[in-house]
């Protein structure tokens, strides 16, 4: 017994000695830090130019596209399909990449719920002359993660699809062995024949302990010296963003907090300089658009401050042109996800004061539609889709399913992702009602016009 005493003592000054030389080996890297590259920005497109090569890519093929769609505010026009095709699933986190002849691979997950051990990651590709979207088809599931692993996989969720500058593919996504989300570590699988064929998934080693509770949704940013940024976010004890920088093969060799980022997640990076970038973060406060930036190429990060622009806790995504302009997709309202919108900066380089380019609003914002309501208003979109009866029917009741309650809906326009193709043309995937994949495809060239619903109201009164 008098032993005891002697034993504690040693076992505190063992943890004390682990823990001191846990710090002096995360001071030791710090110190010896790897001096940060410039970004890799887009080589700049003229505004002639932009405009001949969209002219180029669509004689011969307009005949075969459907008239433009108008937006709910009158204000532009664009083109919209359902990149999903199998009715009745939950659908989320979608993602997409240009593929080398100019067609597009999207990629997100579908099962029965968020989280279900059922899920899988989805694909389907985009003809481009014809906006039509193949049958999708499973790229990836649990067993086949577990089997490359070498471990058990509970769920799997939030794919990242993205070019790298060796000009493969390669997919980040999200898994979870033990818990929720929280903890969550990232996986990934490299293509060098544009999604035919993929390697075996490899773990990404953020941390040299636990390694969990690191998540993926945003698009990655690139260095000129041939790295990779992977924006990510934590969910474990406390939230916030972080920047990894890693290796062309897959090591991660840095990453850089994003300060005062607690309650921030999904952060998209959008890089306006080999100097300098700006980050955007939903916030799990339901208060505003959360953002930072870097002057030095993204070695140090501004203190996270709100944005002018609400955000109901809900993600985001952005793209720069290759005309240096920088793109938000987001809910623009403070309590649900029933309107998504694009902003578009100013000519100041500030999204503060932009006009909403609304792609998908409900028609009664945040009031809840009666069932009834709800299902005719899917009815009859998925109907002028080409969806059958037996689709709609699948596909509105996993609707309800997700988002109805007894006796009223909620709409749901969420988890946006954005990407410029060659020809010039913004595409945006989102959830649309949680129950498909919806792409749009616009010219962010045309002149934004008054909003129409205004001018209606006006007249009528």
């Amino acid at each position: 017994m008098s032993s005891m005493p002697g034993f504690k003592h040693r076992m505190n000054l063992m943890a004390a000695l682990v823990l001191l030389g846990i710090f002096l080996m995360a001071g030791w890297k710090i110190a010896n830090r790897l001096p940060a590259s410039d970004f890799l920005t887009l080589p700049q497109q003229t505004d002639a130019s932009a405009r001949a090569l969209r002219v180029t890519q669509a004689v011969g093929s307009t005949a075969s596209l459907p008239p433009p769609q108008q937006s709910p505010d009158g204000r532009f026009h664009f083109d919209a399909r359902f990149a999903s095709s199998s009715p009745g699933q939950a659908v989320h986190a979608a993602s997409i990449v240009e593929l080398r002849d100019g067609r597009l691979r999207a990629v997100w997950f579908s099962g029965s719920r968020e989280g279900a051990g059922d899920v899988v990651i989805k694909t389907s590709v985009m003809e481009p002359e014809s906006l039509r979207w193949s049958e999708e088809t499973t790229l990836l599931d649990r067993q086949h993660l577990q089997q490359g692993l070498w471990r058990y996989v509970k769920k799997i969720g939030n794919p990242v699809i993205a070019r790298m500058p060796d000009d493969s593919l390669v997919l980040w996504m999200v898994n979870v062995s033990v818990g929720g989300w929280a903890g969550s570590s990232i996986t990934w699988l490299r293509s060098t024949d544009d999604g035919m064929s993929w390697s075996l998934p490899r773990r990404l080693v953020t941390s040299p302990f636990l390694n969990i509770s690191t998540l993926a949704k945003g698009a990655p940013i690139f260095y000129q010296d041939g790295q990779i940024g992977l924006p990510v976010y934590h969910e474990f004890v406390s939230k916030f963003a972080e920047i990894l920088r890693i290796s062309p093969e897959g090591q991660v060799l840095d990453k850089t907090r994003i300060p005062r980022s607690q309650t921030s997640l999904q952060p998209v990076v959008l890089v306006s300089s080999a100097r300098q970038a700006q980050i955007y973060m939903r916030s799990g406060h339901s208060t505003a658009v959360m953002a930072s930036e870097t002057v030095d190429a993204g070695k140090t990060w501004s203190a996270t401050h709100a944005t002018a622009w609400p955000n109901p806790d809900s993600a985001l995504a952005g793209v720069v042109t290759a005309t240096s302009q920088q793109w938000l997709a987001l809910n623009p309202k403070p309590k649900n996800r029933e309107i998504l919108a694009l902003l578009q900066t100013s000519a100041a380089g500030s999204f503060e004061g932009a006009i909403p380019w609304v792609v998908e609003s409900s028609p009664t914002p945040e009031i809840r539609l009666p069932v009834s309501d709800y299902e005719r208003l899917l009815g009859d979109e998925l109907q002028k889709q080409g969806a059958s009866q037996a689709q709609i029917q699948a596909d509105v009741a996993s609707a309800k399913r997700q988002l109805c309650g007894s006796a009223t809906c909620l709409q749901e326009f969420s988890y946006p992702y954005l990407l410029q193709s060659r020809d010039g043309y913004l595409h945006l995937v989102y959830t649309w009602h949680r129950s498909r994949i919806k792409h749009v495809r616009l010219d962010p060239r045309q002149v934004l016009q008054p909003d129409a619903t205004r001018h209606a109201a006006s007249a009528a009164h």
